[in-house]
């Protein structure tokens, strides 16, 4: 585990100090030693986050982690980082925050009187299941607690670690309350290890789909994010062994290089894979009208040009010749009881 996905440590831009690294011939012997992980806790008073972008299937949220461990060189939410002073580059996945009350405070706000019932999403930011789920299982406590509320949740992850969690999401879908995003960006093994080094490698994701599967649970297999001209010839076998595995859903994410996402990637791309590096974001650039990034609603997660239409025209063949739809079936929000519900049926019961 001493890979890290940055190359780099810039200071974020809301830092009043930038920072550079200079080897001033000293030749010390941790000069270029990884950075350890080290993680702080957050006590927020609410731990549900609402969005209202029109091109995104959900409107709220939870994120009980800070950063991601897994550190994926392409992450989209390495910007996010820059907030609490840190760098989106190294820090990113190495300065870890926790949340130890969020099913504290979760099961506060569901259970207020004015709360309306609607699917929280996890893993939108940061890996619900990255490693640090291991330790503190604070994934798991929020399931249990939408488990007892009968509250709707999807989850989206490229970690094993799920299956670890089997029991309390087989019981959520017996009920039609949870579906699973699996995000395989690659089947292969020296890929994956150098762009998402501590994310799980494919075959366990496959395997993880195929674990999910056997215990009714939806699943949806997200072929993300797709970098024109390093990983996309591998988008039909993904989909394939997939459908074996029993996904019922697919979907698929063009690269994302927001902020700055777009120097670490571009920085790693050229030391990593030096020989495809021009072709690569010659190709990025073309599915982003001749920049690195778009952030326009409804072109972010797909990109435009003759390329990107290549790549979902080939997609939804796909999907179409293995029986994969691209969405799953809406989950239930009917179920839904909190203490005031409760109560009112009480109080019901009793007139009668």
């Amino acid at each position: 585990m001493s890979r890290r996905g940055a190359i780099s440590n810039q200071s974020g831009r809301y830092e009043s100090w930038t920072r550079t690294k200079v080897d001033d011939g000293w030749e010390r012997e941790d000069f270029d030693r990884l950075p350890e992980t080290t993680v702080e806790v957050d006590f927020p008073k609410t731990v549900i986050s609402k969005n209202t972008s029109p091109d995104i299937p959900f409107d709220r949220s939870i994120n009980m982690y800070r950063g991601c461990e897994h550190g994926c060189t392409y992450c989209y939410a390495r910007p996010t980082h820059t907030f609490l002073g840190y760098s989106a580059g190294l820090d990113f996945e190495t300065k870890l925050q926790i949340k130890p009350d969020v099913a504290k405070v979760l099961r506060r706000e569901i259970n207020a009187k004015s709360y309306q019932c609607k699917v929280i999403a996890l893993g939108t930011n940061t890996d619900p299941y990255q490693p640090l789920e291991s330790d503190y299982k604070l994934t798991r406590e929020i399931l249990d607690v939408l488990l007892e509320h009968r509250h709707p949740v999807t989850i989206t992850t490229k970690s094993w670690r799920i299956v670890r969690d089997l029991e309390v999401l087989t019981e959520l879908a017996a009920q039609n309350l949870v579906s699973v995003n699996v995000s395989v960006t690659t089947l292969d093994a020296q890929l994956s290890a150098s762009m998402e080094p501590r994310a799980s490698a494919p075959h366990r994701r496959i395997e993880t789909i195929k674990r999910l599967s056997e215990r009714n649970i939806p699943v949806l297999v997200l072929v993300a994010p797709i970098i024109p001209g390093l990983n996309d010839h591998e988008m039909e076998q993904i989909l394939q062994l997939a459908k074996e595995a029993g996904a019922s859903a697919a979907n698929w994410i063009m690269l994302r290089l927001p902020l700055e996402v777009s120097e670490l990637f571009t920085e790693w791309l050229h030391k990593a894979y030096p020989r495809k590096a021009k072709r690569v974001m010659s190709f990025i650039h073309h599915v982003r009208d001749q920049k690195k990034n778009d952030s326009r609603f409804f072109h972010r997660f797909r990109g435009e040009g003759e390329v990107a239409q290549l790549i979902d025209q080939r997609f939804r063949l796909a999907c179409r010749t293995l029986g994969l739809e691209q969405v799953l079936p809406e989950l239930d929000t009917e179920k839904f009881i909190n203490d005031y519900r409760r109560v009112r049926q009480t109080a019901l019961f009793q007139d009668v």
